[in-house]
């Protein structure tokens, strides 16, 4: 089995380069930083991200709109996402699970704990994936 893949989506530039150089060198996972989030579903089809870290107030379109767009998608639907945000907003927890948000983070985020979040995230989608092919 190859690499994981993240996809990284952050409209602060600087967070998705540290997050991405971070990730690639010390993880070894094959990261795919996007600055603009309307870009998500068309990339979420060609990179097949394994997990998606996902700015919650984004320009154009947020964290949770992209949720719902990706959860009408099969590959969208199928691919666990970790939402980061600056400022501490609740979330509808029942919400956030049918639209596949596995993890919340308030900025700054401690990589430490988003490295945990990250794994815990792969292992739930390859039970899914396990399943899914035993049925």
């Amino acid at each position: 089995m190859g690499k994981k893949k993240i996809m990284i989506v952050d409209n602060e530039k600087e967070i998705v380069e540290k997050l991405k150089v971070f990730f690639e060198r010390n993880i070894n996972y094959e990261v795919l930083g996007l600055t603009d989030s309307r870009e998500t579903l068309s990339k979420v089809h060609s990179f097949r991200p394994d997990v998606i870290i996902l700015d919650l107030l984004m320009p154009h379109l947020g964290g949770l709109e992209v949720c719902e767009q990706l959860n009408d998608d099969e590959i969208g639907r199928a691919t666990p996402i970790i939402i980061t945000s600056a400022l501490c907003k609740n979330i509808d927890k029942l919400k956030a699970f049918k639209l596949g948000i596995v993890s919340y983070f308030v900025k700054p985020i401690e990589l430490e704990m988003l490295i945990v979040a990250i794994k815990n995230a792969l292992s739930f989608k390859e039970k899914l994936d396990e399943q899914t092919f035993k049925n």
